[in-house]
């Protein structure tokens, strides 16, 4: 969603596959605009009081699924509070009522992307675990499942071959934050 002319909005959410950088671009995109960064992993974790891959693996998706829409529903709720950046996770924009919630709330969405090979290796280079990261085809299959919900975010963005720096420019540059 684009901001209206003459309105700035105050939290641009990121969203992508994993591998697509929206970690990266978001502390980039932060410390351009002066604004906080913040990754929705990271809140579920403080709230949960217990890693992501704990919570896949002591409780399931489904839990993890919950606990991401309370997350974003919090975080919606403070969305006055000061200007951020938010990395969400690669499955929340896919769930229909975390795109709703975002939708209602007015917040300008951004999908990183590139192609899928290029987020399979950046992912392969990670010291992370990523519990829905399994193999090369599976991976695919993911990413198709999920890049129609994606392409509903108010801007693309390609990721592939460029700095974090200069991504965070055109995003800032597209949503006439820049």
């Amino acid at each position: 969603m684009r901001p209206s002319l003459g309105s700035r909005p105050k939290v641009v959410f990121l969203v992508g596959f994993m591998g697509a950088g929206k970690t990266s671009v978001g502390r980039a995109l932060g410390r351009l605009l002066n604004w906080k960064f913040e990754d929705l992993d990271d809140r579920i974790e403080a709230r949960e009081g217990r890693s992501i891959e704990r919570i896949f693996a002591d409780s399931g998706e489904a839990e993890f699924r919950r606990a991401e829409s309370a997350a974003l529903s919090e975080l919606l709720r403070e969305r006055d509070s000061f200007p951020r950046v938010v990395a969400l996770g690669g499955g929340a924009f896919v769930q229909a009522q975390n795109a709703a919630m975002i939708q209602a709330a007015g917040v300008p969405t951004v999908f990183l992307d590139a192609p899928v090979e290029e987020l399979y290796r950046r992912c392969e280079q990670e010291q992370r675990e990523r519990p829905l990261r399994r193999d090369v085809k599976q991976f695919r299959e993911l990413y198709e499942q999920r890049q129609q919900s994606y392409l509903a975010a108010g801007l693309r963005v390609d990721t592939y071959g460029k700095e974090v720096d200069a991504v965070a420019a055109e995003v800032a540059c597209s949503l006439g934050l820049g």
